[in-house]
C-alpha cells in the first residue's frame, strides 16, 4: 500500500504541476502580464511546484530531512541521471550551446546554499538570503533577454484557451498539488521505516527521482530533437530554482536541521555533479552516449552507496 500512496502522489503531483502551469501561464498572458516575465517566473516557478509543496509538506509533518534530500538528491539526478540517459538515446551536440552565465550562477547558488548548509541549520535567515540570490539572478535574466532581439516563447501558452479552461486548470492544480504531495510524503516515510532508512535517504533516492520525471521527460525530447541548448538549460535553470527558490521559501515554514551525512558525503556529490559539466559548458564537449554511460553509471553508484 505505501508503494501504491508513493506512486499514486508522484503522478498526480506531475499532472497537477502541468495543469497549473498551463493555467497560470494564460491567466497571466490574458491579463497582460509580459511574456518575458512570465516565462522567467511564472513557467520556472510553476514546474518547480511539485518539489516545493513536497518540501513545504515535509517540514510541516516534521521529516525536513526529507525536503533537504529531494532538493539535494534532485540536483544530483539532474545532472547524472536527466543528462545521462538521454545521452544514452542520442547525442546531444553542444557546440552552438551558450550557457556559461547561467552555468556560472548555477555553480555560485550551489556554493552558497553549501556555506549555508555549514552553519548547522537552514532557518530563515536563509531563507531570506536564497531568495535574495533568486531575486538577484531573476533580475539578471530579465536584463539578458532584453537586450536579445528574440521575443522568449512561453511554455504552457494557447491563446485559444479560454476562461473555464483557465479556471479548470488552475484549480485542478491547486487542489492536485496538495494532495499529492500528501500522498507521496505519507507512502515515502513509511517505505523508510519498513526499509530502516532514514528520511533524508528516501528523499536523495525515491522522492528525487519521482520529482526530476519531469525534467527527464524534457531532456529526453530535447536530445531526440537534437536541442543540447534546451537540455543544458533545463538542468541549470532547475537546479537553481531548487536551491535558492524552493528551499528558500521552505526554510520560512520551518527550520531544516542539516544532517552529518550531508556535510560529509552528499552536499560534495551534488556539487562533483555540477563540476562535471564544465567539458560541455566551456568547452563545447558533445554529450555521447560515453557520456551517458559515465554519468548513469556514476548515479548508480552513489544511489547503491546510499542504500
Amino acid at each position: 500500500m505505501e508503494w501504491f500512496l508513493a506512486a499514486a502522489g508522484l503522478i498526480i503531483l506531475i499532472f497537477a504541476g502541468d495543469s497549473l502551469v498551463k493555467g497560470a501561464v494564460n491567466l497571466a498572458l490574458r491579463l497582460g502580464v509580459p511574456a518575458l516575465i512570465v516565462s522567467l517566473t511564472i513557467v520556472a516557478f510553476g514546474t518547480s511546484a511539485p518539489e516545493l509543496l513536497i518540501s513545504v509538506q515535509s517540514i510541516l509533518d516534521g521529516v525536513p530531512g526529507l525536503a533537504l534530500g529531494n532538493v539535494v538528491g534532485s540536483n544530483t539526478a539532474n545532472v547524472l541521471l536527466v543528462l545521462g540517459v538521454p545521452a544514452l538515446l542520442a547525442v546531444m551536440h553542444t557546440s552552438e550551446t551558450n550557457v556559461r552565465s547561467s552555468y556560472l550562477q548555477m555553480l555560485a547558488a550551489t556554493v552558497l546554499f553549501i556555506a549555508l548548509c555549514f552553519t548547522g541549520t537552514l532557518n530563515w535567515i536563509s531563507g531570506l538570503i536564497l531568495l535574495a540570490g533568486l531575486t538577484a539572478m531573476l533580475t539578471h535574466a530579465i536584463l539578458t533577454v532584453r537586450r536579445s532581439a528574440a521575443a522568449p516563447e512561453v511554455e504552457g501558452a494557447d491563446p485559444s484557451m479560454g476562461w473555464p479552461q483557465i479556471i479548470l486548470y488552475l484549480v485542478l492544480g491547486l487542489i492536485g498539488l496538495p494532495i499529492g504531495s500528501h500522498l507521496l510524503i505519507s507512502g515515502a516515510t513509511i517505505i523508510a521505516q519498513n526499509f530502516g532508512l532514514s528520511d533524508s535517504v528516501i528523499g536523495l533516492t525515491l522522492v528525487a527521482v519521482g520529482t526530476s520525471l519531469p525534467e527527464l521527460a524534457t531532456t529526453v525530447m530535447a536530445a531526440l530533437r537534437r536541442q543540447a541548448d534546451v537540455a543544458l538549460g533545463n538542468v541549470i535553470g532547475s537546479n537553481m530554482f531548487n536551491l535558492l527558490g524552493i528551499m528558500g521559501v521552505a526554510t520560512l515554514v520551518g527550520p531544516v536541521p542539516v544532517d552529518a551525512q550531508f556535510l560529509t558525503f552528499d552536499l560534495w556529490v551534488m556539487l562533483g555533479a555540477a563540476l562535471l559539466m564544465i567539458p560541455l559548458v566551456f568547452f563545447r564537449a558533445d554529450i555521447t552516449r560515453i557520456w551517458g554511460i559515465g554519468l548513469t553509471g556514476a548515479y548508480a553508484v552513489y544511489v547503491w552507496s546510499l542504500l
